[in-house]
């Protein structure tokens, strides 16, 4: 029974490079914009993927007709969210000045899943435990803040050397 094992174990891995192969690197872009990292330096991107890419191939067997990448980008949402949440990602190294790096997490979360991976509203809501409507919010606040991005305050004009004629 060995032997069978074995070529089991062998197709077992050359399905799954096949599938990193293919879906790595949207998958490392998805976390690059989810960490608001540059995309050359990138290291907590690159271990949230290491770590969605070890519990789809430890789940690999069971998934049976569900889409390998669903279940990636499923787990790669959840556990930014947790880490965000519980222990404080991307706290130890400040943020590139990128567009994305002046949302707070949950909206850089909402809007990559909603724009960037096209996941329906309802069932971003039903990933996120959170109301459809909360969803919608998040996601039209994040995009107008996008759009239309804080202005510096202008320079004064003539200064307090300039005298009223």
């Amino acid at each position: 029974m060995r032997p069978r094992h074995a070529s089991r174990d062998l197709c077992r891995a050359r399905e799954f490079e096949a599938y990193v192969a293919g879906a790595g690197g949207r998958l490392l872009h998805t976390a690059t914009l989810l960490t608001a990292e540059a995309p050359g330096d990138n290291p907590h991107a690159r271990r949230l993927l290491i770590r969605a890419l070890a519990h789809t191939y430890a789940s690999w067997d069971r998934l049976r007709g569900d889409d390998p990448y669903e279940v990636t980008r499923r787990y790669l949402a959840i556990r930014f969210a947790h880490g965000v949440r519980h222990r404080g990602l991307l706290r130890s190294r400040p943020l590139p000045p990128g567009p994305l790096a002046r949302l707070s997490p949950r909206e850089r979360l909402v809007l990559v899943l909603r724009l960037h991976e096209g996941v329906a509203e309802e069932r971003t809501a039903a990933l996120l435990g959170l109301p459809a409507d909360r969803v919608r919010t998040i996601c039209h606040r994040a995009t107008a803040a996008l759009l239309d991005p804080p202005r510096e305050p202008a320079p004064a004009v003539g200064g307090a050397e300039a005298a009223p004629s």
